[in-house]
């Protein structure tokens, strides 16, 4: 690590009733890779929005390379070496890759009289920046058009068409495949190499702790500590996020495995999910586990009906049923909750007490109006029961933590009342002591007789909370793993062996 390229001292932002940052501190060097961890609202996105001109500060300083600067929008930013990639990209959709790197600095030429844009400059240097990165990316592609981890690389580049030297990563992995993520962290190592100042924001500690060189961490708004990756561990850092020691990440209740509940046999889907079979016994949390595209989301998206079966059997308590629709599935007590929260999961708009109760409206009907009442009384109950963060039923959903979002989309299912509820990537997004808290309403839900899928990419995840683990790859069963047999080494395996195949293959 070389010199301080990045320093701010006592950055103050507050917004009406809310103090977001309370005086931090924070410094970049060149060559160094440095995170910012916190538990969901602890302020770490708003620090670097204040840095990147997003945000103007109320209070305190900042200073690029050795000079105070103070940003009126993020392009200023840009001008001064400083660059930031948020987890939803900031690019144009309709436009292409060319014309996104250089927006609002292209490289303009001289045609007599007139000034007009050198559009073979700006090929040139954007080629220029794909080949220091080891990248191929079609310069004529539209952005819409590409995937998230394509995108992501559009915006590194972008950044360096400006000659950034401090580039500010969002959550940069939340959706991205193991390999992309492998593939991102390459391009970060070699920037690092480059002497360039990396400043990582993620939940996932293992990351963390593999490609960064110091963590700070802030709660509430507040510096709390700045500490070497080689002399700190997980669980220092999760008490300094959240206050305390948190005990156990993963709290699985010893339950009494009933027996086999649901049963699928030769399952077919539309394209994405072949010849699948599986067994899933009372009381039990199953596991999913394979590589982003192995079809584990499109499976259960077409057990709870929202995707169209093409053939198979699906026996529930010993009687064959025939779901076509998710209301099928919620009749025979079968609930998804969707990886995606905010798409497809909650009405962010709306009320707690509200999306807790939209699916079963009928329930709550006094008349031809709605019981209010009986939906406050209903929010209320969930508030208690999952721990919602939340003041009352009626606080809008919009204005929860992540953690506390999942928490009203794990009750929307609970209050249907599911005999087998489907969670697709429950903890993504969240922090680790909401992850702490989420696994425990699952282990408890369990000694309530609940009967759970899970799908995760996180194999700590499933190996910490699931009985059983099926691994799923090319849209079929690869193989079951006991609790007591599986390891994340045997998983991988199985999961990667087809593009190993295809590796030897083209070799």
């Amino acid at each position: 690590m070389g010199e301080t390229i990045l320093e701010l001292k006592g950055i103050v932002k507050a917004f009406p009733g809310v103090l977001a940052l309370g005086g931090i501190d924070f410094d970049l060097k060149s060559g160094e890779v440095h995170a910012i961890c916190g538990e969901n609202g602890a302020g770490k996105s708003t620090l670097m929005k204040v840095v990147c001109g997003v945000y103007p500060p109320d209070k305190g300083v900042i200073r690029v390379n050795g000079k105070e600067e103070t940003f009126a929008n993020p392009v200023e930013a840009y001008e001064k070496g400083v660059s930031i990639i948020f987890q939803e990209t900031s690019l144009f959709e309709e436009m292409t890759v060319l014309d996104n790197m250089f927006l609002a600095h292209e490289i303009t030429r001289k045609a007599g009289p007139l000034t007009v844009l050198d559009y073979a400059a700006m090929r040139q240097k954007a080629q220029d920046v794909f080949r220091r990165l080891a990248v191929d990316i079609d310069l004529n592609a539209i952005i819409k058009n590409l995937g998230m981890a394509q995108k992501q690389m559009v915006e590194i580049a972008k950044a360096l068409t400006y000659e950034a030297n401090i580039i500010i990563f969002d959550e940069p992995t939340a959706s991205l495949t193991q390999r992309e993520v492998d593939a991102l962290f390459r391009i970060i190592n070699q920037l690092k190499a480059d002497g360039m100042g990396i400043v990582y924001i993620s939940h996932r500690m293992e990351e963390i702790f593999q490609i960064c060189d110091r963590v700070t961490v802030i709660r509430d708004g507040m510096y709390i500590s700045t500490k070497d990756i080689q002399q700190t561990n997980k669980d220092e850092l999760v008490a300094d996020m959240v206050g305390r020691k948190v005990g156990n990440y993963y709290p699985k209740a010893d339950t009494q495995i009933g027996d086999e509940l649901l049963r699928v046999e030769h399952y077919y889907d539309e394209g994405f999910v072949s010849d699948v079979n599986f067994t899933l016994r009372k009381g039990e949390i199953l596991g999913f586990a394979g590589l982003a595209g192995a079809g584990r989301t499109e499976l259960m998206l077409s057990l709870c009906g929202h995707a169209k079966k093409a053939a198979g059997k699906v026996v529930l308590e010993g009687q064959e049923v025939h779901i076509r629709n998710y209301n099928d599935a919620m009749a025979h007590g079968i609930v998804y909750v969707s990886e995606d929260r905010g798409k497809y999961g909650l009405h962010v708009d709306m009320s707690v007490a509200h999306n807790i109760t939209l699916p079963q409206l009928r329930n709550f009907r006094k008349g031809i109006f709605l019981s209010s009442k009986q939906e406050h009384d209903i929010g209320e109950q969930y508030i208690s029961e999952v721990g919602i963060k939340a003041p009352s039923p009626e606080f809008m959903v919009k204005n929860l933590s992540g953690g506390n979002q999942q928490k009203v989309s794990v009750s929307k299912a609970l209050a249907i009342k599911p005999k087998i509820l489907v969670l697709d990537e429950p903890t993504r997004g969240v922090d680790v002591n909401a992850k702490s808290e989420i696994h425990k309403i699952i282990s408890d839900l369990t000694l309530d007789g609940l009967t759970i899928i899970m799908v995760s990419s996180e194999l700590p995840e499933l190996l910490g909370m699931c009985d059983r683990i099926y691994v799923m790859k090319d849209g079929t069963i690869a193989k079951c793993f006991d609790r007591s047999e599986a390891t994340q080494e045997k998983i991988l395996s199985v999961a990667l062996e087809t593009a190993r195949e295809e590796k030897e293959a083209a070799q």
